[in-house]
């Protein structure tokens, strides 16, 4: 069982006041019992949980302080788990009682984002406030392996999936979520919260999902490793959905063996996913070494006519992390991929059909007070344009609405196949014409400023082949561009998890990227 307070988000009617934050956060020490959590892998809290050095009652009580410190400038949690001090109690006892943990996730405090059912599930939106989902499949995993669901993180509403002229990271009942590098800077989204709390400390590891770049993005634009998984590794149910054919969670950590770690856990065949029939257990974290790209021919991939221009500085950290790849022993390739203007077009179109089909499904068979499909929610918004349209409108959902929300159909299936075809083979089509291992990019150009009367003034993106083609991605801290991080993206074809895991994680034992965050006022 389980109880969600939303104490600790904005309250419901209202919005964010300001783009800018007030102020930088009083405290910004992650340490507990003399433990830099900042710098800890779960596998270290293991060591010292089975020493009893830490509990997990500790860590969490640790996590909810800080959270009720660090939220009111963040908004990166809407809702806190009330049994989560129930939950970490349980992990202590079955610790004393057989002198160990159950794995690595046992007692460790997760993050959810708030698409992902577990408890009250808004996606951001007071539509979905008196919802009543079942509990993902996602989440069962997690509490299974002795994991302590600590609430709910902040997203880009309807996981920024309405409107064009969007701000990343807002939702009406969270507010905008704060980067905390620079407060006034921005998180992309949609997994803005979970990135910005993995970054801050808010929680161990959190749980984000993508459907086109948004756990990438927003773990590239906040200093964190975000992992994008094979599509079918990680169950989908219960999860609200944009595409089938595109959606699916992963971790978001501060490191890559935590994301291996989390990814061992949820990756799992699920019956009512049929998507993950062929997913098998997996221990990701035996296969990270430190030497995994000795060896390897890696693409390295910039080109601002088809990704947008990061600008020099990004660039100049990118050709940085390059020089440190080849330093280990990888041959670098520079690389274009292919027709990646047919992705761009036949995927948004395909993407909207789709949307009404899964989203009406699932209000459909979801319990409680919302809206029964897509035309309720639009008219939901219409009817409450003071909170949820004040800073933007719902064009794609008024295009999806006009779609015929049929896979099936002839027009919006050529499509997807098409899309979906292009994306594979401009990967796949580039890896074998190089005898490549895997494609590196950067994740993203510095964050920048929020503001509603403009939305995202971001151009560059490199999440988009991976994402529509279904394939795995995974992006590592690589270095800053002022203040700011900017991130390296490892991309790969199908299956190629492992390997991917294992050269991001070599990577970053070589650089160190990373750095915990500012929060600088601007």
């Amino acid at each position: 069982m389980f109880a969600l307070t939303a104490t600790l988000a904005v309250p419901s009617g209202a919005v964010a006041a300001a783009v800018s934050p007030a102020s930088a956060p009083a405290s910004a020490d992650a340490r507990i019992a003399g433990l830099d959590l900042d710098t800890m892998t779960v596998l270290d809290l293991q060591q010292a949980m089975d020493s009893h050095r830490l509990s997990s009652t500790e860590l969490t009580v640790f996590y909810l302080a800080r959270i009720k410190v660090l939220n009111p400038t963040l908004h990166a949690v809407i809702q806190t788990n009330r049994d989560a001090l129930n939950e970490a109690a349980a992990s202590d006892v079955h610790r004393l009682l057989t002198g160990h943990g159950s794995g690595p996730l046992d007692g460790i405090p997760v993050l959810l984002k708030d698409n992902i059912g577990f408890g009250q599930t808004t996606d951001g939106s007071e539509a979905l406030l008196g919802d009543q989902p079942a509990e993902a499949f996602v989440a069962q995993k997690l509490q299974a392996a002795g994991a302590v669901i600590i609430g709910k993180g902040n997203l880009s509403e309807w996981t920024d999936f309405r409107s064009t002229h969007a701000t990343s990271g807002w939702s009406a009942v969270g507010g905008l979520t704060a980067n905390p590098y620079v407060l006034d800077h921005n998180t992309c989204g949609s997994s803005s919260g979970p990135a910005v709390a993995a970054a801050a400390d808010l929680a161990t590891v959190t749980i984000g999902t993508e459907t086109d770049g948004s756990i990438m993005c927003p773990s590239g634009l906040n200093g964190v490793v975000g992992f994008k998984p094979t599509l079918g590794e990680v169950s989908r149910t219960g999860v609200i959905p944009i595409s089938a054919a595109q959606d699916t969670p992963g971790p978001i950590t501060r490191n890559v063996t935590d994301a291996a770690a989390v990814e061992s856990v949820i990756a799992a065949a699920d019956p009512n996913d049929p998507a993950t029939a062929g997913t098998v257990a997996h221990d990701y974290t035996k296969g990270l070494d430190p030497h995994a790209l000795a060896g390897k021919r890696i693409g390295v991939w910039l080109d601002p006519s088809i990704q947008g221009d990061p600008g020099a500085a990004t660039t100049a950290v990118f050709n940085q992390a390059v020089a440190a790849l080849t330093a280990q022993g990888a041959t670098a390739v520079p690389v274009t991929l292919p027709d990646l203007s047919t992705v761009a077009d036949d995927e948004p179109p395909a993407l909207a059909n789709e949307f009404k089909y899964s989203i009406n499904r699932y209000l459909a068979a979801t319990p409680g007070q919302h809206p029964a499909d897509l035309a309720g929610v639009i008219a939901f918004n219409n009817a409450d344009a003071a909170t949820e349209l004040r800073y933007f409108d719902q064009n794609i959902f008024d295009f999806a609405q006009t779609t015929p929300g049929d896979p099936n159909d002839p027009t919006y299936s050529a499509l997807r196949q098409t899309a979906t075809s292009a994306a594979q083979g401009s990967i796949d089509g580039t890896l074998a014409a190089q005898n490549l291992d895997a494609i590196v990019a950067p994740t993203n150009a510095p964050a920048w400023i929020s503001d509603f009367a403009t939305g995202d003034t971001n151009t560059f993106g490199s999440a988009r082949p991976a994402a529509v083609a279904g394939y795995p991605s995974v992006t590592v801290p690589m270095g800053f561009v002022g203040p700011l991080p900017v991130g390296l993206s490892f991309i790969g074809t199908k299956g190629s998890d492992a390997s991917l895991l294992a050269m991001a994680y070599a990577f970053e034992q070589q650089t160190h990227a990373r750095k915990a965050p500012t929060y600088l006022a601007h």
